[in-house]
C-alpha cells in the first residue's frame, strides 16, 4: 500500500525584501504565495511579470537564474542583446526564442544544444547553412527540414540516419540518384518511393527486400524480370503479377 504523500508547501517569500512591495502589494498586483517575484517559484514569478511586465527589466541580472529566464520573456526585444552571454543555458534558451531574427548569429556557436536548435529553427535562411556542420544531430535535422531543396547537398552524406532520411524526402527528384548507395535501407526505401520510374532499376537489386518491393511497386514492368526468382515471396509475387499484366500498379496490388 502506498504511503500518503505530504503536500508540497507553497513557497512564500518575505515581502519586506521586495523593493516593489509598496506599489504592487498595495495595488493588488501581487500576492504572497501566488503572484510573487521574490519567491523561488517559476509559476509565481511568471504570474508576477504577467501582471507587472514593466518590472521585468529590473531582474535581467538577478542572482536567481529562473528569475532572469522568466524576465527575458517580458522585456522589450531591444534589451535582449545584452543577455546572449548569460551564464545559464536556460536563460540563453529564452533569449534565443525571443531575440530578433537578425541578431541570432550571436548564438550560432552557443555551447548548449537547445539554444542552437532554437537558432536553427528561427534564423534567416541566408544564414541557416552555417549550422549544417553542427556537432549535434538534432541541430542538423532542423537545418535539413528548413534548408531550400537546392542547398541540401552537403547533408547527403550526414553521419546521422534521421538527417539523411529528411534529405531523401526533400531532395529534388532529379538528384535522388546521389543517395542510391546510402548505407541505410531506411533511406533507400524513401528513394524507392520517390525516384522517377525510369531510374528505379538499380534498386531492384537492393539487398533489402523492402527496398526491392517498394521499387517493384513503381518500376517499369520491363525491368522486373530480375525479381522473378527473388528469395522473398512477396517480391516475386508482385514482380510476376506486374510482368503478366503491365497495367497492374502498386496501388492495384494493395
Amino acid at each position: 500500500m502506498n504511503e500518503p504523500t505530504e503536500p508540497v508547501a507553497t513557497p512564500i517569500a518575505d515581502c519586506s525584501l521586495c523593493r516593489f512591495r509598496n506599489k504592487t502589494l498595495l495595488m493588488g498586483r501581487c500576492m504572497p504565495g501566488d503572484t510573487c517575484v521574490m519567491a523561488e517559484s517559476g509559476r509565481q514569478i511568471d504570474r508576477f511579470f504577467r501582471v507587472n511586465p514593466q518590472y521585468a527589466l529590473a531582474f535581467l541580472h538577478d542572482k536567481f537564474w529562473e528569475r532572469r529566464a522568466i524576465a527575458v520573456r517580458y522585456v522589450p526585444q531591444r534589451a535582449l542583446n545584452k543577455m546572449v552571454g548569460d551564464e545559464d543555458e536556460v536563460v540563453r534558451r529564452a533569449v534565443a526564442y525571443r531575440l530578433p531574427q537578425q541578431h541570432l548569429m550571436q548564438l550560432i556557436d552557443d555551447p548548449d544544444r537547445e539554444v542552437r536548435i532554437t537558432v536553427a529553427d528561427r534564423i534567416g535562411l541566408e544564414h541557416l547553412e552555417k549550422l549544417a556542420g553542427d556537432t549535434d544531430y538534432f541541430v542538423r535535422l532542423t537545418v535539413a527540414k528548413r534548408l531550400p531543396q537546392g542547398r541540401l547537398f552537403r547533408l547527403i552524406k550526414d553521419d546521422d540516419l534521421k538527417v539523411r532520411q529528411i534529405v531523401a524526402e526533400r531532395l529534388p527528384e532529379v538528384s535522388l540518384g546521389l543517395m542510391i548507395n546510402d548505407p541505410a535501407p531506411e533511406v533507400r526505401r524513401v528513394l524507392a518511393e520517390r525516384m522517377a520510374t525510369q531510374d528505379l532499376a538499380p534498386l531492384l537489386n537492393d539487398n533489402d527486400w523492402l527496398v526491392r518491393y517498394t521499387a517493384a511497386l513503381r518500376a517499369d514492368p520491363n525491368d522486373l524480370s530480375v525479381l522473378t526468382n527473388d528469395p522473398e515471396h512477396d517480391v516475386r509475387e508482385l514482380a510476376l503479377r506486374r510482368l503478366n499484366d503491365p497495367s497492374v500498379t502498386g496501388t492495384d496490388h494493395e
